[in-house]
């Protein structure tokens, strides 16, 4: 996705109104690298063209109040839970917890209750067992994806894993965090 958005702003078509109006095929080989690229152009397509139509600006929609802002996001073709939630935490800087696929490969793992728990009720857990703040809501979820990709891959490597103390997957290998 970085390289993707790297493109974007290379070809100084970052903003709404540039994609809005840019030519599909164009926008498709911008985005290229992002995967399912031509179903995402159309939907990012078609998503700012809504946006504009229906708000003018991308800063009139991050205005709207918290749960009016996420209903608008769920409305548009592309967007589900974890993409409005993104968009919320990082772009508008609501408190937000995003929870992603590696956000649920580890809570499933560190507390096997939670395995396969819906997205709702793990956002639902996260924020009503953390302090409600939009800069520890992102720097948790950065901490996160950086342990998926470091220890608690498809594959984990459990070993030197921060949270092998407290996780039940690790304990149920038998792992010690010390050897």
């Amino acid at each position: 996705m970085e390289k993707a958005i790297a493109k974007l702003r290379e070809a100084d078509a970052i903003s709404l109104d540039a994609i809005a109006e840019m030519n599909i095929r164009k926008l498709e080989g911008l985005i290229r690298s992002a995967g399912y690229y031509r179903q995402k152009a159309r939907r990012l397509k078609g998503i700012a063209v809504q946006i504009r139509k229906e708000f003018g600006t991308i800063e009139r929609l991050m205005g709207l109040a918290g749960p009016r802002l996420r209903k608008v996001l769920l409305s548009y073709n592309g967007i589900g839970d974890e993409t409005a939630d993104s968009i919320m935490l990082y772009a508008a800087g609501r408190r937000t917890f995003v929870i992603d696929a590696y956000t649920k490969r580890i809570m499933g793992r560190v507390d096997k209750r939670l395995a396969g728990a819906d997205y709702l009720f793990l956002q639902r857990y996260f924020t009503n067992n953390t302090k409600a703040s939009v800069l520890l809501y992102k720097d948790y979820h950065a901490q996160l994806v950086e342990l998926a990709k470091r220890n608690c891959r498809v594959t984990p490597i459990c070993k030197g894993c921060p949270l092998l103390t407290m996780c039940d997957y690790g304990n149920e290998a038998r792992i010690h965090p010390y050897e």
